[in-house]
């Protein structure tokens, strides 16, 4: 095992399971607990804690990022007591954060211009990818570096692309939240259609899944929908702020995308209803609240 110590920060829905891939499969992890103390399953299998981001970056090879937004990896990256400070010539930088792609390439300057590697590496794949380490991770970066951490990738996911130069995995990851949003937002209307013309949905959806329009959205956010199981998962808060990373994306770009649009306005009346700490499945509330009729009503 060539990179034998891995520094992990942000163990919370995704990175908790995450960290405790590697940790069984014998890297060292060490973790920053200077701001919040490390979930006791995973001091239990060896993770151990030092103070600040830059004393993780001393002691790891690696260290992998799993915060949830731009401002957050600035901060864990390049604030005070950063993981900047703590690096040395030849460590790897992973960000498998979901971020904006223009910064993620101004993040990789800069760490690259200390003698380190980085890669960008978000991931799909939701609560339950990360404790089956069935994950889809999508790279950007230089291809040598990505050999380097692809037995570390291998822990964690079974569905590893290499996208392409620094940035390219962001970009591959909003892309995905486009059509996870849409699909979301599809079987949404579907089920609240077919609930007010007076159909059973989970009937409704069990006949969806058996033709072209099943999907894995259709089989667990539908099933969420009808149950009433919104305890996240992955929030609607964070799939807003992806969602307005596409659309910021697409001004730049010169780019219409009217439906990822009309989604993120979704989204957006349900946090003002205070669900953005729900699972993104919920987005079904909103249009519920405009037909008048909820699935449960069924």
């Amino acid at each position: 095992m060539q990179d034998k110590k891995i520094g992990f920060i942000g163990l919370g829905i995704m990175g908790a399971p995450m960290a405790g891939h590697l940790l069984d499969a014998g890297y060292a992890v060490i973790t920053s607990d200077h701001r919040k103390a490390p979930p006791k399953p995973l001091i239990e299998k060896g993770l151990a804690g030092v103070r600040g981001a830059a004393a993780v970056a001393r002691e790891a090879d690696i260290i992998i990022l799993m915060v949830p937004d731009t401002p957050q990896v600035e901060d864990v990256l390049f604030g005070q007591d950063g993981v900047a400070q703590g690096l040395s010539a030849g460590k790897l930088v992973i960000d498998m954060s979901s971020i904006s792609p223009q910064a993620t390439k101004d993040f990789a300057s800069k760490i690259k211009g200390m003698t380190c590697s980085y890669l960008d590496a978000p991931v799909s794949g939701g609560e339950v990818g990360a404790k089956a380490a069935s994950l889809t991770i999508m790279v950007g970066g230089d291809p040598k570096t990505f050999q380097r951490a692809l037995p570390v990738f291998e822990k964690l996911g079974n569905n590893i692309t290499h996208v392409g130069p620094v940035g390219s995995g962001q970009t591959a990851k909003v892309a995905n939240q486009i059509v996870v949003a849409l699909t979301i937002e599809a079987v949404a209307e579907a089920l609240v259609f077919a609930c007010k013309a007076g159909a059973d949905p989970a009937k409704v959806r069990q006949a969806l899944m058996g033709g072209l329009a099943a999907s894995r959205i259709l089989e667990v956010h539908g099933e969420r929908m009808i149950s009433r199981t919104f305890d996240p998962g992955f929030r609607i808060e964070l799939h807003q702020k992806d969602l307005a990373l596409a659309l910021d994306g697409a001004r730049s770009l010169g780019v219409s995308l009217p439906n990822t649009a009309n989604t993120l306005q979704l989204f957006n009346s349900c946090a003002a209803h205070g669900g953005a700490k729900e699972d993104h499945s919920a987005l079904v509330k909103a249009l519920e609240r405009m037909a008048g009729h909820a699935l449960e009503d069924a």
